[in-house]
């Protein structure tokens, strides 16, 4: 909003440094922390008071988790509304990346709060059931993919290979929106411990905050040898007001927590990340920067699997990070050792930039 005032006015003055994404960026994330931070307390408090008893806590989990009862849940409103106007203050509105990816987050994020409603409502962990929101996650997803992919193409590009890309067709849109699915349900199932999945979504943000910026750059993008595309780079600002976002939510989710993301943003989160990587055509390279939301999505899935068949099981729990906790790990201990992995995660991640 303020780049097209500021376009209309010819930049002048001050006003020239919303012509660069770098400050525009900068201060996306300097809105979204301030708007988190302001309005917390009082949603927070509204959260509790129409709540109640809070998020239901699942009794066969750690009987650490019990002393949780009583906590709010649906903190992602909080960050979804700080994003939401960060972004749109500092956006330029024309892009149509960028109202893909806000579309995806919203639609996820409200998907989110359904469940996160159920939850309340019923006082149990269970909500809406998985195939209505599958299904609702993929005509999202769908919809969003066919946005993207109808500006950037349907190259299918590989990290580490030097080679033409392979062109998908429109089957791209399955992939994509495949990507963008099982990333926020990978961010969703994290979302299990305080402060577990906010970090490492603020450490992916910040790698496809760089991403996003040479994506859309010709020359860094020709040097690379990475994909190019126009208007990409945009998508800097929505990274961006993850972050503020994000950092503002952590100030109150560190432990002990007073508020709980819930799927409001935990799907909403991890759906914003699937739908960068597909317009930066980086679906892969989001594989290994959030490695670690898909090993946490695949412990469940593996445990699930074994104990059909078998009747044993895997893990001693899962997600992942829940086998942990019953092997002894205290929970700062988990959220700590796992925020490390992110980071290694995350420059492995940027390392594909170049090695090819």
């Amino acid at each position: 909003m303020l780049y097209l005032l500021a376009e209309q006015l010819g930049f002048p003055g001050i006003l020239n440094l919303i012509r660069y994404l770098s400050f525009r960026t900068g201060g996306a994330i300097a809105t979204a922390l301030f708007i988190g931070l302001i309005i917390g307390p009082r949603f927070i408090g509204w959260l509790r008071v129409r709540q109640g008893k809070g998020q239901p806590i699942r009794t066969d989990g750690p009987q650490t988790h019990l002393a949780k009862r009583g906590t709010p849940t649906m903190g992602g409103l909080m960050i979804l509304t700080a994003v939401s106007l960060s972004l749109l203050l500092w956006m330029d509105i024309r892009n149509m990346y960028v109202w893909a990816c806000l579309f995806v987050t919203l639609g996820f994020g409200a998907i989110g709060f359904l469940d996160d409603y159920d939850k309340v409502r019923k006082a149990s962990h269970k909500g809406v059931s998985g195939r209505t929101r599958l299904a609702a996650e993929f005509l999202i997803a769908g919809i969003a993919s066919w946005m993207i992919l109808s500006q950037s193409g349907t190259h299918l590009y590989v990290p580490f290979l030097n080679y033409p890309p392979l062109d998908l067709g429109w089957f791209y849109i399955a992939f994509a929106a495949f990507t963008i699915v099982a990333f926020g349900n990978a961010v969703n199932l994290t979302d299990g411990l305080d402060g577990l999945a906010t970090f490492p979504v603020i450490i992916a943000s910040l790698a496809f905050l760089l991403i996003a910026y040479l994506v859309g750059n010709a020359k860094y993008a020709g040097y690379l040898g990475i994909p190019h595309i126009p208007g990409a780079g945009d998508l800097t600002i929505l990274c961006g007001a993850i972050i503020g976002g994000g950092l503002a939510f952590l100030w109150f989710n560190a432990p002990p927590a007073a508020v709980f993301m819930g799927d409001t943003g935990s799907l909403a989160l991890g759906g914003a990340l699937g739908a960068i990587a597909v317009t930066a055509h980086h679906e892969i390279v989001l594989g290994i920067i959030g490695g670690l939301f898909v090993v946490e999505a695949l412990s469940v899935i593996i445990q699930v699997f074994f104990y059909k068949r078998t009747g044993r099981r895997v893990f001693k729990m899962a997600p992942i990070h829940h086998h942990f906790e019953q092997m002894g790990w205290s929970e700062p201990t988990v959220v700590i050792r796992f925020w490390i992995i992110s980071i290694v995660l995350a420059l492995a991640g940027l390392s594909t930039l170049k090695l090819r």
